[in-house]
């Protein structure tokens, strides 16, 4: 008798890598017969695994390998998962029980940072483990109950295959932020949101080292600027503004203090307002972490995160016309 397949795992790769080789037994070890799994890497390997196919796609992006399975994939549930990420042993039960309502469309939940992660790797995922930081804490840990968004990361991310091929997939000329798309066209074209699940939990190996980490934010904070004005219904958000706000502050009113004491009070005041949201957000980490030096450290990531997002998502609402994101 054969197994029917209810949830495809789709993994779209530059290559097979070790993040891979450690994902896919993860993903075997869940309970149940009743999913596959699908690789999109540039160029399949021999390598081969139980209930997993490898497909060859050339070198496109992630959004268009995502794509595919609207092609390749026989379960009736898409689960987009990344190849540096990996789901909870309960990952499938909850998933099911959501799903179990027929009028979920989608559903998403947190991507938590692994202990096995190296220190810096640690300190990158504790920077989004405030509201001060991160905006949205709910993205990266257990946070609040089941409550439906229009937005959320394709690293924990399931869809409906009819629903999704119904909406074309996700555009790919968006990187990241394919995501984003996807959550404005399931709430325009389909009245639809997705299903916050706090239950629902990947683990998510981070980048290690300020550079790396910049350079995802600030990829983060250019598309979320250019969103905000493009996809208004989903990306503008008064959150998606503070870090912005926060820079400009700093420039202007560090201008505006020398010529006015009273600038310079107020000034002075703002500062003294962020750094009391900064001890804020140190205990929130501190709560999660049990680390005083990821701690810390997080907090110096905090300050870097917001002075580099907030330039670049100012670069996308307002400089930027057309947005062609790039494979990093």
């Amino acid at each position: 008798m054969t197994t029917m397949i209810k949830c495809s795992f789709v993994i779209p790769v530059k290559e097979i890598n070790d993040y891979v080789r450690g994902l896919i037994p993860r993903i075997l070890l869940l309970e149940g017969n009743s999913f596959e799994i699908i690789i999109y890497p540039d160029s399949a390997t021999d390598e081969v695994w139980e209930k997993t196919r490898q497909i060859t796609t050339g070198s496109v992006g992630p959004a268009q390998k995502r794509n595919l399975a609207i092609r390749d994939a026989k379960g009736e549930i898409l689960v987009f998962i990344d190849d540096d990420a990996f789901p909870k042993d309960d990952f499938l039960d909850v998933l099911k029980k959501d799903f179990e309502d027929e009028n979920i469309v989608a559903v998403g939940g947190p991507a938590m940072t692994p202990k096995e992660n190296k220190f810096w790797q640690r300190v990158s995922g504790a920077t989004f483990l405030s509201s001060l930081s991160s905006g949205f804490p709910e993205r990266y840990r257990p946070y609040g109950k089941k409550k439906f968004v229009a937005d959320w990361p394709t690293v924990n991310l399931s869809i409906r295959k009819k629903a999704f091929e119904e909406l074309g997939g996700f555009v790919g000329d968006y990187w990241p932020g394919e995501d984003t798309k996807l959550g404005f066209d399931l709430l325009v074209k389909k009245n639809a949101k997705i299903l916050y699940d706090p239950e629902l939990i990947v683990y998510h190996h981070r980048r290690e080292g300020i550079v790396k980490h910049v350079k995802q934010i600030s990829a983060y904070g250019l598309h979320r600027g250019f969103f905000a004005k493009r996809f208004s219904a989903t990306s503008l958000n008064w959150r998606y503004f503070m870090p912005s706000l926060f820079v400009l502050f700093i420039i202007f009113g560090g201008i505006l203090s020398y010529f006015s004491k009273i600038f310079l009070e107020l000034y002075i005041l703002g500062w003294i307002i962020y750094f009391v949201a900064l001890l804020n957000a140190f205990y929130d980490i501190y709560r999660h972490e049990k680390n005083i030096l990821v701690t810390l450290a997080a907090s110096y990531y905090i300050f870097l995160t917001h002075i580099f997002y907030g330039l670049r998502f100012l670069q996308g609402l307002i400089f930027v016309r057309n947005l062609k994101s790039k494979l990093r």
